[in-house]
């Protein structure tokens, strides 16, 4: 499966695509993707193979002018109720700012709603993450409320986990369609 946009192809991972993929994740921009942290190309290597066999709700996010791998976007339909997605999208803090995150998510949103069947789609974003709360804003999507303290990914310097705000945001499929 690939999705086609103006400059970018929503595509599977492929083993090649390593050395791109640890670009954005030697070093993750925000705290909840410190799990997926990367610290050499071997790594990246064993990861690239095992998002290859992903092939429907796992995307590399692809410049069509040369290739490059600048990030990923993914959902999978929650258990208790298939229907529901919750997004995740990063890129390469080198081609952040120029509205790859919004065409690429565009599309896939679009997708979830049209190929995957979903009825609704929330994200979770760090209260300091005001790119990733702008692109959901851009997508249409609604600040449903802010969980204090919600959830830690770090740890603070004497060993606590420091706990972050996250503020959670919704789309409905009826709305998006009203929105297209």
């Amino acid at each position: 499966m690939e999705i086609e946009t103006k400059r970018l192809l929503l595509r599977p991972f492929q083993e090649e695509d390593a050395e791109d993929m640890l670009g954005y994740l030697e070093h993750p921009t925000v705290n909840c993707f410190m799990d997926m942290a990367l610290s050499s190309l071997e790594e990246a290597r064993a990861e690239a193979q095992k998002r290859s066999k992903e092939l429907n709700y796992l995307f590399a996010i692809v410049l069509k002018e040369n290739g490059k791998v600048i990030g990923e976007i993914e959902a999978y339909p929650e258990e208790e109720s298939p229907d529901t997605f919750s997004p995740c999208w990063m890129l390469n803090p080198a081609y952040q700012g120029k509205g790859y995150a919004f065409e690429a998510a565009f599309a896939f949103f679009d997708y979830l709603f049209s190929e995957k069947g979903a009825r609704r789609i929330y994200a979770y974003t760090e209260d300091y993450n005001l790119s990733s709360q702008h692109l959901c804003e851009k997508l249409g999507m609604r600040k449903e409320g802010c969980f204090k303290e919600f959830i830690s990914f770090v740890k603070n310097p004497d060993g606590t986990p420091k706990y972050e705000n996250t503020l959670q945001y919704a789309i409905l499929k009826k709305e998006w369609v009203t929105k297209q």
